[in-house]
């Protein structure tokens, strides 16, 4: 059965990339119902879409196309064994760790009705890995490991707002026929440029990636036509 498995929230803490501000990657498992609603614009919003949670540098990340982060506990359990260390659940940042959900392959576009709180959200991109994701973890060379391994987690808007817990089960009620993954724009935006344009199949990718396949494919059509 997919399920949410644990609900996890920022411990604020001096970010290891700028000890001028903070930072909420350091996300733990919490009892109880959390509120999820959208938290505006990645800059001048509330941050994250979990009520409590951190976003501690919001020129890069939150807002409503990054409101919520879902990671899956199988992803890392093949992380644990890879690395040869335990990973507790939200200590890749996720919002959710989840189980029975390949996170990777989900559609971008397609939606998830969670629990019975009401909440139902939307696939929209892969996250991309940072600096401080990399000195979070101190393992030198993380950026490109996790690249490579092309396994990102996805982000997701919030359509209908609502309440999370531990446990609730994750229905997909509507899934895009364009087949475009997660993991496909992941590749696309770091690893395989080449395939850039196809991702424009997907209407949900928010604003900035679509705008990057455009150029990218506006640039293969002067290329072709010269």
């Amino acid at each position: 059965m997919s399920h949410v498995l644990t609900v996890n929230i920022a411990q604020p803490r001096t970010s290891p990339d700028d000890g001028r501000l903070q930072t909420g990657i350091d996300k733990r498992p919490v009892d109880g119902a959390v509120e999820v609603r959208s938290p505006g614009p990645m800059q001048g919003g509330l941050g994250s879409g979990l009520v409590g949670d951190l976003i501690g540098n919001q020129a890069f990340h939150g807002g409503d196309d990054q409101a919520v982060y879902a990671y899956a506990r199988e992803d890392l359990d093949a992380w644990e064994t890879e690395l040869g260390r335990d990973i507790a659940n939200g200590v890749f940042g996720e919002n959710f760790t989840t189980t029975g959900v390949d996170v990777t392959s989900a559609v971008v576009g397609e939606r998830w009705r969670v629990g019975s709180g009401g909440l139902e959200l939307e696939v929209s991109r892969p996250r991309i890995p940072c600096r401080t994701f990399a000195l979070w973890l101190e393992i030198n060379g993380w950026v490109k490991t996790f690249t490579t391994s092309a396994v990102p987690g996805a982000y997701l808007r919030v359509v209908t707002p609502g309440t999370v817990r531990a446990g609730d089960p994750i229905e997909v009620i509507h899934r895009p026929d364009h087949g475009i993954t997660v993991g496909l724009v992941f590749r696309a935006l770091t690893l395989e440029g080449a395939m850039l344009p196809s991702v424009l199949a997907a209407d949900a990718l928010p604003e900035d990636i679509k705008d990057k396949a455009r150029r990218r494919a506006a640039r293969v059509q002067g290329a072709a036509g010269s």
